[in-house]
C-alpha cells in the first residue's frame, strides 16, 4: 500500500486514531475522533474514512460493535510517515548520560544500568546486548597462573575491552613456559579478528615446536577462548512494568515473552541481525519470532572502537514511538561516548 495514495483526511484520521489508541488502549470510534480532535467533519464522514482505512489494511475492528485499532501495517505507516521524534530536553539528556555510569565503570555494570535506564524512562522492557566480541581485533593475550593446574586466559581487543576465563591444565606449568607460549600466541595472532582466530588457530599453531601440551590446550579450547556465552551477553530490565499493560493481562502472552528473555541467545541473535548502524523499529509480525509477534522493538547500535553492540526497548505495539525513538537513539549515542572514553583512557 503506497502511503502517497492516502488522502490528507485519511492521514489525519489514521494519525489521530493511533495517537489516541496509544494513550487509551481502547478501540477508537468515529465519534471520538470527530469530537476529540475538532477536525470539522461529521462522525459519519469519519466512519466512512475508517472503513476505507480498514479496506486498506491499516485499521481493524477487534469486535463488530467496537471501535477500531491499528494493524501492524497501520503502525508502520504511522512510524515511517506520520510522526516526528520528540526532542529530549537538556535535563533529560544529562540524566540519561549520568545514569549510565551510576552502578560502576565495568562493561557489565554499564550495560546493566543502561537497560535499567531504558526501562525506567520508557516504561517498557529495556534491553542491552554486549559488544560482539568476535568482531574485535586481538591486541594482546595474557596467560596468568592463578592456582595449581589452573591458568587464567585474558583476551584484550583493540577497543580496550577484555574478557577472561580459567583453563585447567593436567600438570603445573612454569611461569617461564607460560611467558614463552604467551609470546608465541601474540606474535602469530595479534592483529586478527577473534572469529578468524577461532577458525584458523590450529593451522597457525601447527608448526610451533615445544610446549605442545599447552599449545594443544589453547587450540582445543578455541570455542571457549574466542567466543562468549550468548546467554550472558544480554541485560533486561523492567519486566515488572509489563504486568500493568492490558496487552499482557493474558498471562500466556507474558509467559511467551519471558521465555524468550530467559533464553537469551534467541533475542541476542535477533538483535544482532541489525547490521546497519542507527535506529531500527520492528513492529508486530515483522518480528520473525513467534513469541514477540505482538510486540514492537525499538533498538539501535552503539560502538566501542570497531566493535558494535545493541540497545533498545521491547513492549506492546501500542507504544509512544515518537518519544521512544528519541530516548533509544540518544542513549545509544551516549553509551558510545561513555565506552569510547573508557577505551581511550585504557589506551
Amino acid at each position: 500500500m503506497a502511503f502517497e495514495n492516502l488522502s490528507e483526511r485519511e492521514k489525519k484520521i489514521l494519525f489521530n486514531l493511533i495517537d489516541y489508541y496509544i494513550r487509551s488502549a481502547d478501540p477508537v470510534g468515529s465519534r471520538v475522533i470527530a469530537n476529540k480532535f475538532k477536525m470539522g467533519i461529521s462522525s459519519a464522514t469519519v466512519r466512512n474514512t475508517l472503513q476505507d482505512l480498514e479496506e486498506l489494511g491499516l485499521v481493524e475492528q477487534p469486535h463488530t460493535s467496537a471501535g477500531r485499532i491499528p494493524t501492524d501495517t497501520g503502525y508502520r505507516v504511522y512510524v515511517d510517515y506520520l510522526i516526528k521524534p520528540e526532542k529530549l530536553s537538556d535535563v533529560q539528556k544529562k540524566a540519561i548520560k549520568q545514569s549510565i555510569l551510576k552502578e560502576g565503570r565495568g562493561i557489565n555494570e554499564i550495560l546493566g544500568q543502561t537497560s535499567k535506564v531504558l526501562g525506567e524512562i520508557t516504561s517498557q522492557l529495556g534491553v542491552t546486548i554486549a559488544p560482539r566480541f568476535e568482531e574485535g581485533i586481538l591486541k594482546n593475550i595474557r596467560l596468568i597462573p592463578v592456582a595449581e593446574n589452573k591458568i587464567m586466559v585474558v583476551v584484550i581487543v583493540g577497543s580496550g575491552l577484555a574478557r577472561s576465563l580459567i583453563l585447567e591444565v593436567e600438570a603445573s606449568i612454569s611461569d617461564a613456559m607460560l611467558s614463552e607460549v604467551e609470546a608465541v600466541l601474540n606474535e602469530r595472532l595479534a592483529g586478527l579478528s577473534l572469529s578468524e582466530i577461532r577458525r584458523t588457530v590450529a593451522e597457525r599453531m601447527a608448526d610451533v615446536s615445544g610446549h605442545g601440551r599447552l599449545i594443544r590446550l589453547v587450540v582445543d579450547s578455541k570455542d571457549r577462548i574466542w567466543t562468549e556465552d550468548k546467554s550472558e551477553l544480554i541485560h533486561v530490565a523492567g519486566t515488572d512494568r509489563l504486568l500493568d499493560m492490558p496487552e499482557f493481562a493474558n498471562r500466556e502472552a507474558l509467559a511467551r515473552l519471558m521465555k524468550i528473555i530467559e533464553n537469551g541467545h534467541i533475542l541476542y541473535d535477533f538483535l544482532s541481525q541489525a547490521s546497519e548502524e542507527g535506529l531500527v523499529i520492528s513492529i508486530g509480525r515483522e518480528n520473525k519470532i513467534n513469541e514477540i509477534m505482538n510486540c514492537s522493538l525499538v533498538y539501535s547500535t552503539y560502538r566501542v572502537g570497531n566493535i558494535t553492540g545493541s540497545i533498545g526497548i521491547i513492549g506492546p505495539t501500542r507504544m509512544p514511538y515518537s518519544k521512544l525513538v528519541s530516548v533509544v537513539d540518544y542513549t545509544a549515542k551516549s553509551l558510545t561516548d561513555v565506552l569510547s572514553g573508557m577505551s581511550n583512557e585504557e589506551e
